[in-house]
């Protein structure tokens, strides 16, 4: 299962606690590019440019999304590439994490790790990048869930019971199926 969506959407604490609760691996895409590269995001950006980063990015979501039972948060930014987009929806099951840009704002504007927000005003940043990246989200998704109205563990518990719905309950954990 492969969750995508903008930065502070809440990818990386979804994927943790639904790979919890489904007893698989998590990775997060980004921290799989640190650890394959040694470097921070921040460091590559500088370094290599956002191109750079995303040739490095669409390598990575090619050898994840092949991973069997995988739980994966994705980059904000990888839906841009095509290849991605792909790989992601022919893959596995896709979660679009819906997240308002004044959610995301809340969420990011101490953080100092991102590299696209190093900006005067982070939050016409934020609208730009979900103007332009929420239809190839919803391209991509097969269940679209919005963020920042409940609590993590409950929006898990939401999830799990829309891929039942869906008539996914194979990806359900048996101690979770009803």
């Amino acid at each position: 299962m492969f969750l995508v969506g903008p930065m502070g959407a809440g990818k990386t604490t979804i994927g943790k606690l639904l790979a919890k609760q489904l007893g698989r691996p998590f990775v997060d895409s980004d921290w799989y590019i640190e650890s394959q590269t040694g470097a921070d995001i921040a460091w590559i950006f500088a370094k290599e440019g956002e191109a750079g980063f995303r040739e490095r990015e669409t390598r990575a979501i090619d050898e994840l999304t092949q991973q069997p039972q995988i739980i994966l948060a994705t980059g904000g930014g990888a839906v841009m590439c095509a290849e991605n987009r792909a790989f992601l929806k022919q893959r596995g099951i896709v979660v679009y994490l819906n997240a308002a840009v004044d959610v995301q704002l809340a969420r990011t504007a101490k953080d100092k790790s991102r590299p696209l927000l190093q900006q005067p005003n982070p939050r016409k940043i934020l609208q730009d990048l979900y103007s332009t990246r929420d239809p190839l989200y919803r391209q991509v998704a097969h269940i679209i869930m919005p963020t920042g109205h409940t609590y993590p563990r409950h929006m898990v518990n939401q999830l799990l019971q829309q891929l039942q719905s869906f008539g996914l309950s194979t990806v359900i954990a048996p101690e979770h199926k009803s």
